[in-house]
């Protein structure tokens, strides 16, 4: 089979489309041939270096296709089932692993592509608005890169909880990216200040919750945005780590929360993640949700894809189609 392989950490060059044995499901694993393949910032880490991972390496955590093979003890998944995951191995390939409790069948109202594009993303939107801080009737999110993947499903699905969105970009085609996905108010970072904003848009008192892809730059003011015993939830660094703290900010600020997640802890169990992904594939269905795919490229050119999400570009979720 043909994957995406680097041999050094570097630049986008440094991946390249090799010929390499197709991999054998040991116990509890399942073989997948794939049809798509997200797209993720955690696979230009990886690449740069700033993940550790053994060379030569293959990136790619998610994606959706047929099941080819299973391994031994394998009962939650049969061969020809329609799959998507979060938690592949080495996914920028024609086929991949997975362990078997960690794939979801994909129903047949449903396309694989735009499956594997609600996977990662997807999961992550639902956490963040379910469970890190559970979205009420009433509550004011400030949803950052609101036009971008995540920001875009999350900005719905905090709509379908019956919040209120103030949507953090760059652009005025962002803006009405953000719009259309449900947004009641626009913050444009690039010319207005957004702690100010934010609290002007809720009449002084602040937001109840921040969802903060963004990190280092904009750590500070999303804590300006809050109201008393409001959240912060970081859950990306973009613009790079936040510098070091001292907790007694978030007593200053007015008894602040912070947490910073990650979506392996909140699809811990299987239970877990096929109640996420159902609520999602359901939404999907429903016509609750729309998953946007911005753009596809060829396995071979995942290089450019990777370029084309590193320069903040995306709309939508990005594929690779082995």
């Amino acid at each position: 089979m043909q994957a995406i392989r680097f041999h050094e950490f570097g630049g986008p060059d440094v991946l390249r489309l090799e010929d390499v044995a197709t991999p054998q499901p040991g116990p509890g694993q399942a073989l997948v041939k794939l049809e798509a393949s997200g797209v993720n910032f955690m696979d230009i880490y990886q690449r740069l270096g700033q993940y550790k991972v053994s060379l030569p390496f293959t990136p790619g955590s998610e994606g959706a296709g047929v099941v080819e093979a299973v391994g031994s003890g394998v009962t939650d998944v049969r061969v020809g089932d329609r799959v998507a995951a979060p938690t592949f191995t080495a996914a920028y390939a024609q086929y991949a692993l997975a362990p078997a409790d960690r794939l979801v069948v994909v129903p047949e109202q449903l396309d694989l592509r735009t499956a594997a594009a609600a996977m990662l993303q997807g999961m992550t939107a639902h956490y963040l608005a379910t469970s890190a801080y559970p979205l009420k009737v009433g509550d004011t999110a400030l949803v950052y890169a609101a036009a971008g993947g995540v920001g875009r499903l999350l900005t719905q699905i905090a709509k379908l909880r019956g919040a209120r969105v103030i949507a953090c970009v760059s652009t005025e085609e962002k803006a009405a990216l953000a719009r259309s996905a449900g947004a009641d108010e626009i913050i444009l970072y690039t010319q207005q200040q957004i702690a100010d904003e934010a609290r002007r848009l809720t009449g002084g008192a602040g937001v109840n919750v921040v969802y903060d892809s963004v990190g280092k730059d904009t750590f500070a003011q999303s804590l300006d945005s809050l109201k008393p015993r409001g959240y912060l939830v970081l859950y990306g660094q973009s613009s790079g780590p936040v510098p070091p703290m001292d907790p007694q900010t978030l007593n200053a600020k007015g008894s602040l929360f912070l947490t910073r997640p990650t979506l392996a802890h909140y699809i811990a169990t299987r239970d877990e993640l096929l109640t996420r992904a159902n609520d999602l594939f359901g939404w999907m269905m429903s016509s609750k949700l729309e998953v946007r795919i911005d753009k596809t490229w060829p396995l071979a050119e995942a290089g450019q894809a990777q370029e084309y999400l590193a320069g903040r570009k995306s709309q939508g979720k990005l594929l690779l189609l082995p």
